[in-house]
């Protein structure tokens, strides 16, 4: 899944499952319509979209799937699919950016600022209190609690993939007070010329009771087949306080910290323990 700039005008699924078995590929445009005080209920496509996706996807197995959504959505046909192109919402110019995507003209290079959730039950918070639109009872958001607690969603933060493969080596992490340095090298592994942000998480003292991972860099570097890159990165202070409310303000901890390098929150092969503010 690969958020490209947009994609164009909104396309009705009138494609019947019948007409895919004749075609190379089936193009199959869902959309999840949302706006300003007009939030989703829930996770999942309206009007019957993931049926529709499914039909036409046991018709033709070469089917790919382009998202117009504001946010995450549920996806139960992922398995069944070749390919998926998470577009947003796009503007005037997303036709021609989802046929360069497509077609192969341009390599895709973006990666998922959000989690996608397998079901509306594994969000941290299943229900939004007061949210003006409230789904059928045993549906959308607060049927059977929720909290998180759904084991791996099937698309990571920072996931998104390539027409090409990195491969990541050679992690350097030092601390300097509260200053983290981190380098290490990205190499293009494909036939192919490619972009790739590479992403530095950061695991924080247990004594913080932080979540496991924290994103703290980030860069992106343009690979030309084959070439390798060595990718220095300074940590903005920022990234790594926590608030004390004792001192009502934030704060490094100082104790262990582990330091991950990879292309998602998901697919970090590179990690080095330091030592931060000791």
């Amino acid at each position: 899944m690969v958020p490209s700039p947009s994609t164009a005008a909104r396309v009705r699924p009138t494609t019947t499952a019948t007409q895919s078995p004749h075609s190379q590929v089936a193009i199959v445009f869902v959309n999840q319509p949302m706006s300003e005080g007009r939030d989703a209920a829930t996770l999942t496509l309206p009007d019957k979209q993931d049926d529709l996706v499914s039909a036409v996807a046991a018709a033709n197995a070469h089917t790919i799937v382009v998202a117009e959504t504001g946010g995450p959505v549920t996806m139960p046909w992922a398995g069944q699919v070749s390919g998926i192109l998470e577009a947003w919402f796009p503007g005037i110019g997303g036709g021609p950016a989802i046929a360069n995507i497509l077609f192969g003209d341009v390599n895709p290079s973006a990666k998922l600022p959000v989690t996608f959730a397998k079901s509306d039950n594994d969000l941290p918070h299943a229900q939004v209190p007061g949210i003006n639109l409230v789904p059928p009872p045993a549906a959308g958001r607060g049927a059977g609690g929720g909290g998180g607690r759904g084991g791996m969603p099937p698309f990571a933060f920072g996931h998104g993939l390539s027409y090409t493969t990195f491969a990541y080596s050679g992690l350097r992490a030092t601390t300097a007070g509260h200053s983290v340095t981190v380098s290490f090298s990205v190499k293009n592994g494909g036939k192919r010329a490619g972009k790739e942000i590479a992403e530095v998480y950061a695991s924080l003292p247990a004594s913080t009771s932080e979540p496991p991972k924290r994103l703290i860099g980030w860069q992106k570097v343009e690979l030309a087949a084959g070439e390798s890159k060595t990718i220095n990165l300074i940590i903005d202070p920022p990234y790594l306080p926590v608030f004390n409310e004792g001192k009502n303000s934030f704060e490094v901890a100082g104790g262990d910290y582990k330091i991950w390098a990879g292309g998602s929150s998901r697919s970090l092969p590179l990690s080095q323990a330091v030592q931060v503010g000791n």
